[in-house]
């Protein structure tokens, strides 16, 4: 499932640098992985349109033709973009699992088989088969190859990791809803606070992605929590395409303001919680280098601890140098 993004003046994006008059100041969440080549395949659908265009000034074959091939050109380039998207979101993440689907793969097959059958003529079938055999090894030169491996790291439970993506698709199916609710308002900034209540879920999403372990403390926030969530914004859109009220209005966005604070305070917990670890585990090599007498590890040493941890160097070298030297041992005949 992919959130659909909105764009202007009532844009997540543009609401979270720039608070409305009565909105209370938001953190700055990551921006929405973008992949570099996304705009590309809408270029090569309008490429395409001479199929479009030419179809209508030909007999019932060649109209059928020309049709199917612009069709499947489209749908290619289509499932090329959603495999473009997929790929940003997978190179985005510490800890992902691969494409379910190879999107970029099918749509490569599907717009090399549209360009084939567009160069397609009586006789010439080798040389139409050559030029879809050229599209498609230029759409994986152009496009690269979907993610073929799971993204992650080697300490990750991965029953653990399971869990945590199904919970993560059981929250993805309550904020699609709540999409669709808050839709049959009509109201743009209604929509536009409702997707930027979906960017803060997942960003807890990421956290929990990296973090599986934490699931336990996130596991009411992604199902009862996100659910209520949802079951109020049902109810809203109802009421509020009825009566148009805006105390029922107000109280929906502090609402929704307190609901997200709680997201994305639970997000940063776990965030710090890594990074406690990550402070434990630099601090105990760190000691470990330092007991070794590392020269890297004695100058991060507190000043006043170097004469001691000197001291004990030379200490140890010392009985080093008065132990007796054993006698070599000589070989019988």
């Amino acid at each position: 499932m992919m959130a659909k993004r909105i764009t202007g003046r009532f844009s997540p994006e543009n609401l979270l640098k720039n608070n409305l008059p009565g909105s209370p100041p938001r953190p700055a969440l990551p921006p929405t992985p973008r992949h570099p080549h996304e705009g590309r395949p809408k270029w090569i659908t309008l490429a395409a349109s001479p199929f479009l265009l030419g179809a209508f000034f030909q007999g019932a074959t060649g109209m059928v033709t020309d049709l199917a091939a612009f069709g499947l050109v489209a749908s290619g380039m289509y499932m090329t973009r959603e495999g473009l998207v997929a790929q940003a979101a997978y190179q985005a993440r510490r800890v992902a699992k691969r494409p379910a689907i190879p999107r970029k793969l099918f749509g490569g097959v599907t717009a090399a088989l549209g360009i084939g059958l567009g160069a397609a003529e009586p006789g010439v079938w080798a040389e139409a088969g050559l030029i879809g055999a050229a599209g498609l090894a230029l759409h994986q030169l152009s496009f690269g190859l979907d993610p073929w491996r799971d993204k992650g790291r080697e300490n990750v439970d991965s029953f653990q990791q399971g869990r945590a993506e199904t919970m993560i698709d059981e929250a993805e199916g309550h904020l699609e809803q709540m999409r669709e609710a808050i839709a049959r308002s009509g109201d743009r900034r209604l929509e536009a606070r409702v997707a930027e209540f979906d960017a803060s879920v997942r960003h807890l999403f990421d956290r929990v992605r990296e973090n599986p372990g934490g699931l336990a403390s996130a596991r009411r926030y992604l199902g009862v929590y996100l659910s209520g969530a949802r079951d109020a914004t049902i109810r809203f859109a109802d009421l509020y395409a009825q009566t148009q009220d805006r105390q029922t209005r107000a109280a929906y966005e502090t609402f929704l303001d307190d609901l997200e604070k709680d997201f994305i305070a639970v997000a940063d917990r776990l965030l710090d919680g890594d990074r406690d670890a990550l402070d434990i585990e630099m601090s105990v090599l760190r000691d470990r280098l330092a007991r070794e007498g590392l020269t890297g590890a004695a100058t991060r040493v507190a000043p006043e601890d170097r004469p001691a941890l000197q001291s004990q160097e030379a200490q140890t070298l010392d009985e080093l140098l008065r132990m007796p030297i054993p006698a070599p041992k000589v070989p019988r005949d």
